[in-house]
């Protein structure tokens, strides 16, 4: 295809939560026709916990998009029926390529063979939110801020039978701010994401994309966020205690024991002890302020500036302290280690 001109392809879509609608909005006001939209079946959510459509399905309905649920991909699964109808809807959509962000089921081979690269066909592309071969899986995002990375990004991946091992397309970095959240950081990874996969389409479509094997050096994985992972562990150095923190906010949200409540920290900092922290004071409350509670954990002090009672809502310190009874000499319970 070298030398042609880029021209509007008819498009795949894989994904199911808001990282991966941000992609399929700009596909689609790009001029791409997204023949078919791929995505999880819905979910209960909410206090009522009523049946609720992925974000990427909303937008696709929207604009009147075919959209296919299948509960598995897989035609030796448990579910052969839905991958089986959904092995036609890709025949019948007759796409160019087929795009996936964030979407939640792994495609087995039969996905990658039937949009495999042809003079016409372009294959699978991914949006990954980290610098490859960085953050492989699925929460790099969260697991770049745990890290204490410096820099993430996103890669356009032509996608292989690996997890996060095809080709580099296309590659930029981004700047992780000392207090940005996954919350924060997940809207700029996302808004890049979606910008670069249309770059990537007029550049493929054109014949001008370059494939780039992955350094083998410098492989990391991004499991998935467990709930467990979000209780404060005051034994850590205070700076990993204030990285999970953002790492898990939105979710799971980092939280603590204290009297006997769970308490979400959504904010916290950290600062200098006056004096060394011996062992045995770890989650003892040092200082009780407007500004924020000061909690003994390893090497240093966690500030905590943003908390939330079961039931009640996120509130700035001072307006919890209003309705907690909070002293200093109280301790935070230590949780017990997951085996």
């Amino acid at each position: 295809m070298s030398g042609a001109q880029a021209r509007p392809l008819r498009v795949i879509f894989g994904g199911t939560p808001e990282f991966a609608r941000i992609a399929l909005e700009h596909l689609h006001a790009a001029g791409h026709t997204i023949a078919l939209v791929l995505t999880q079946p819905d979910r209960p959510a909410g206090r009522g916990m009523k049946l609720q459509a992925s974000a990427v399905k909303q937008f696709a309905l929207e604009q009147g998009i075919p959209v296919a649920q299948p509960r598995s991909l897989r035609l030796d699964g448990k579910y052969p029926q839905d991958a089986a109808a959904a092995r036609q809807a890709i025949a019948d959509a007759d796409a160019d390529v087929m795009v996936v962000a964030a979407y939640g089921l792994i495609l087995p081979q039969w996905v990658l063979d039937d949009m495999a690269l042809t003079p016409r066909k372009l294959g699978c592309l991914n949006i990954h939110g980290s610098l490859l071969p960085r953050w492989r899986g699925a929460a790099p995002i969260h697991r770049a801020i745990e890290a204490g990375d410096t820099h993430t990004g996103v890669t356009i991946m032509q996608m292989d039978a690996g997890l996060d091992t095809g080709d580099m397309l296309l590659v930029r970095s981004l700047t992780i701010g000392e207090g940005d959240t996954t919350a924060v950081l997940h809207d700029r990874v996302a808004e890049l994401g979606a910008e670069m996969v249309v770059q990537a389409l007029e550049l493929a479509s054109a014949g001008k994309l370059q494939p780039e094997k992955q350094p083998s050096e410098g492989v990391t994985y991004a499991h998935k966020i467990e709930k467990h992972e979000a209780a404060i562990d005051w034994r850590l150095p205070a700076q990993a205690i204030v990285r999970r923190v953002r790492a898990f906010n939105p979710f799971p949200v980092a939280n603590t024991t204290l009297s006997g409540e769970i308490i979400k920290v959504w904010a916290a900092h950290v600062t200098e002890a006056a004096t060394p922290i011996q062992p045995l004071e770890l989650g003892s409350i040092v200082a009780v302020a407007p500004a924020g509670i000061a909690v003994a954990a390893m090497n240093s002090i966690v500030v905590l500036t943003e908390l939330q009672r079961p039931g009640g809502k996120r509130l700035p310190v001072a307006d919890f302290l209003r309705g907690f009874d909070v002293q200093v000499g109280m301790r935070f319970e230590l949780p017990t280690p997951v085996v």
